[in-house]
């Protein structure tokens, strides 16, 4: 039984914001982790994605950070405090949002720090001084060795999807940016899920947590219809459209598992007329972040994405979640599905599942524990009778001996003669070729005979050259050459008297 956030007695100030946004009663984590956070004690906590999370830990900390609120102007009046680390852009963006909603009657300053933009502007937020500071561990690296950030008066860190950032190895990051911080603080590691990994990330850098479980390890949400499909890789877009079309769904998050793979469906379902956006992570942020308004804004009806958007986006009412692909990582599946469902709405969950699929299948089962019993698709009876289909040959399904349209097509296939093998096989004889008539003149079936009275052609006569007496005209003459020898003249013989 959730309790009422009236019952926290938080400050004034977020005590207005939380109402603003209309929360009244607290999920189960938050019921469990906030009072343990405001005693100041380390946090393990492992709840299923979308159970709220963020508020769990963000207004405890501001609460406890209060104290220390001020309106000067110094920055060195507002060093950083609270560090919330975050495995993705889309999550740390989303986080640092929800944290300046809950702290905006504060006096509290905070910013978000993220790879893939420019650093100039989070330097200059950096240097104004803020107490809470919301970053992805790569880019909070690249700060502290600029010296924009300072973290020797941190009292809190939040490792909040820690699995995550474990999985996309960002445990050296962890382990440089933790070595900056005091020996004396909270710290808060939440997870989906309580691998050996991480458990032995807890016992390194938590002392004494209490942990907090308000879900099994990987166990799915009760409120998302989770069903399993078969169908064969050239029939998984007709899959989509039909499940759209059945259960009237108007946006859906689809996922793939591999950023070429994203790229080329969410251009394939563009062209077939559903208003589709990618996001994968050769997006640019700007591009991403652009997906993910359009998106919550209702222009864009399906956001195709890759791993990168399972874990956080936060987007309400998303009323289902397809697998394109079957997730190589059965733990993947948890977190893709529990982008529906959240704060306890009904979310449907499609997974298509090709021949190829049967162990990643029955990895699931082993996770989630439970049988998963694979459905056949029903189809709308949709297709033509006859159609090319890229062109390959035609295909035919049941035509009807009544359509006259089919007995034309069976008259004409019976008119045609047999193909004969390509081997030795005549000449095609092209039924109904009509040659043109040609008049037929008997001058010129006569053999040519030459006319005696011709006179010589004028090129021949042109050619003519007086003869030379004595050498034909069409000899010609030898070439000179030196000679090597002189020839010795002949000698006349001598009479003798």
């Amino acid at each position: 039984m959730t309790s009422s956030f009236s019952n926290l007695s938080l400050a004034e100030p977020l005590a207005r914001a939380v109402a603003e946004m209309g929360y009244e009663s607290m999920t189960p984590i938050q019921a469990q982790a906030i009072p343990v956070v405001l005693t100041g004690q380390d946090v393990m906590g492992a709840a299923q994605t979308g159970t709220g999370k963020t508020a769990a830990f963000s207004l405890p900390l501001l609460q406890r950070l209060l104290k220390h609120e001020n309106s000067s102007t110094s920055p060195a009046r507002h060093p950083v405090r609270a560090l919330v680390l975050l495995p993705t852009r889309e999550l740390a963006d989303q986080v640092a949002q929800q944290i300046a909603l809950y702290s905006k009657y504060t006096k509290l300053r905070s910013t978000v720090v993220f790879g893939g933009m420019d650093m100039k502007p989070q330097t200059l937020e950096l240097k104004k001084g803020v107490e809470v500071l919301v970053a992805t561990p790569g880019r909070l690296l690249d700060h502290i060795e600029a010296k924009n950030a300072v973290l020797n008066q941190v009292e809190y860190v939040v490792l909040d999807e820690a699995d995550r950032m474990l999985d996309i190895g960002f445990l050296p990051d962890l382990q440089r940016i933790l070595s900056y911080l005091p020996k004396q603080r909270t710290t808060l590691l939440f997870s989906a899920t309580f691998s050996p990994e991480i458990k032995r990330l807890a016992s390194s850098y938590l002392q004494n947590p209490i942990t907090i479980e308000v879900a099994r390890p990987n166990e799915t949400a009760s409120t998302v219809e989770q069903r399993f499909y078969s169908a064969g890789d050239d029939d998984k877009r007709r899959a989509i459209h039909q499940v759209l079309k059945t259960r009237g769904i108007k946006q859906a998050f689809i996922f793939v598992n591999s950023k070429l793979g994203c790229g080329r469906l969410a251009r394939s379902l563009e062209r077939e007329g559903l208003k589709t956006a990618a996001l994968h992570g050769d997006k640019s942020q700007d591009e991403r972040l652009k997906a993910l308004e359009a998106f919550k804004q209702g222009e864009v009806d399906l956001l195709v994405c890759t791993d990168v958007a399972a874990r956080g986006l936060d987007i309400k009412d998303v009323p289902a979640v397809f697998n394109f692909d079957v997730p190589f990582n059965a733990e993947d599946y948890v977190h893709r599905i529990g982008r529906t469902g959240r704060a306890g709405a009904s979310g449907l969950a499609v997974t298509l599942v090709s021949g190829s699929d049967a162990r990643l299948v029955g990895d699931i089962e082993k996770l989630i524990k439970k049988k998963i019993e694979l459905e056949a698709i029903e189809y709308d009876d949709d297709r033509p009778k006859e159609r090319i289909n890229d062109g390959r040959r035609a295909w035919r399904e049941g035509a009807d001996s009544n359509d006259p349209r089919s007995a034309g097509s069976a008259h004409r296939r019976e008119a045609r003669e047999p193909r004969e093998p390509r081997e030795g096989r005549e000449p095609r004889d092209y039924r109904g070729f009509r040659p043109a008539t040609v008049s037929r003149d008997p001058f010129f079936a006569k053999p040519y005979e030459p006319s005696v009275s011709d006179a010589a052609p004028a090129w021949e006569a042109a050619a003519k050259v007086p003869a030379r007496s004595g050498i034909s005209a069409n000899i010609k003459p030898k070439r000179k050459v030196a000679a090597l020898f002189k020839a010795v003249p002949a000698t006349e013989p001598t009479s003798q008297s």
